[in-house]
């Protein structure tokens, strides 16, 4: 039962996640740091343990991954993790879609860690560029071009890459409710990119396929549908269901200058069990003793996954593309290490410029093959 009185025991310092004189800040918390909280204070870094057993942490970097879009124009994402609200997959191309595609389990939440391009929608096409949100409503028909041929022969790179995190929820995504701080938190929609109509007209093809992606039938995976028009022939449209852009450098981030505020106020987008959330550059924490990373917690009721799109942690840099899955009860945190870092240069830094995207589950994620074959074994 929540209550207003918190009890303390023992040895506890006199401000919450503050002037520790030693000690870990562990938490122990329900409800995704909203419910019945225990804050308690430990000798010893909790996160130093080696798991044996299926809900042990894993960790892996993107560019280690082969998704098959990375080299087939034809080829799909790669799934990473699923429950039965939502599936997390990664996508590497660097072609355009040879065909159309439409995601038919559950709205498309999309990150562009990196590249640039153009996105070829019914209601219109988006261009996207690197720290974009992609929304696209589910049953949407859409097509990816990324920026390639022009690019790869200005750079002389050999290759243009667009590195996307996807999340399918089964439920609609829907932005969380304003609270009271306002519409504008967490962000001003007016800043958001709608697409205008702008009907494809037919080319030389005499069949166009429309990819349905969707979960295993019978152990397959995609239908296809085959016009003999142009499926993006939309003249108009109006409603409040339609794709949009919007990048991480217009959210607007709350902070405090005496605590460190819980992952929550920066939720982004969520879904029935699925909840997103954008930690970005914002000042630090300023009154002397506050600790300035997030403390030790297992939280009891969410997985957790941090994709890191890049920054650094008061003068520790963040790796890019390092995917980190924390299983509900499992405990995760920065280490020990970092946070000595981070009171020793209290006064050096006043401000922390990390880009990290999370993703919070009510039900347990299951990693994939692909995923545990390609785990760091930072806790094997």
């Amino acid at each position: 039962m929540e209550s207003f009185v918190h009890l303390r025991k023992g040895t506890t310092p006199r401000r919450l996640h503050a002037d520790l004189d030693g000690l870990k800040d562990d938490e122990l918390g329900r409800g995704g740091f909203t419910g019945r909280t225990a804050s308690m204070y430990r000798r010893h870094d909790p996160t130093q343990f080696r798991a044996v057993g299926p809900l042990r942490p894993v960790d892996v970097l993107a560019d280690q991954l082969k998704p098959g879009d990375a080299t087939d124009p034809a080829g799909a994402p790669m799934l990473l993790f699923s429950n039965p609200d939502c599936r997390i997959s990664l996508s590497r191309r660097a072609e355009p879609m040879p065909f159309y595609i439409r995601y038919i389990d559950g709205d498309l939440l999309c990150f562009v860690h990196q590249g640039s391009g153009r996105l070829e929608t019914e209601f219109g096409s988006l261009d996207y560029r690197t720290g974009d949100w992609i929304y696209i409503p589910k049953a949407c028909t859409w097509r990816q071009l990324p920026h390639g041929g022009q690019e790869r022969s200005d750079s002389g790179n050999g290759t243009s890459e667009s590195t996307w995190l996807l999340i399918e929820a089964t439920d609609e995504f829907r932005t969380p409710p304003p609270g009271p701080l306002g519409r504008h938190w967490p962000f001003d929609p007016s800043l958001a990119a709608v697409p205008d109509p702008e009907p494809i007209e037919d080319d030389d093809r005499t069949s166009y396929e429309v990819r349905l992606m969707h979960r295993p039938v019978n152990d397959v995976q995609t239908t296809s549908l085959f016009y003999e028009h142009n499926p993006l022939d939309v003249e108009g449209w109006q409603g409040d269901n339609f794709p949009f852009t919007f990048n991480i450098d217009d959210y607007n981030v709350v902070t405090s200058n005496s605590v460190h505020l819980p992952p929550m106020v920066h939720l982004f987008m969520e879904a029935t069990g699925v909840y997103v959330c954008n930690f970005l550059p914002k000042p630090a924490e300023g009154v002397p003793g506050t600790e300035r990373t997030p403390w030790y917690h297992r939280n009891v009721d969410f997985d957790e996954i941090a994709f890191f799109h890049g920054g650094s942690l008061y003068g520790i840099p963040m790796p890019p593309g390092l995917i980190s899955h924390a299983p509900q009860g499992v405990h995760h945190g920065a280490p020990e290490k970092a946070r000595e870092r981070a009171r020793r240069k209290f006064d050096e830094y006043t401000s922390v410029d990390w880009k990290v995207i999370a993703v919070d589950t009510r039900q347990r994620l299951v990693p994939s093959a692909e995923v545990l074959a390609a785990d760091l074994g930072q806790h094997s």
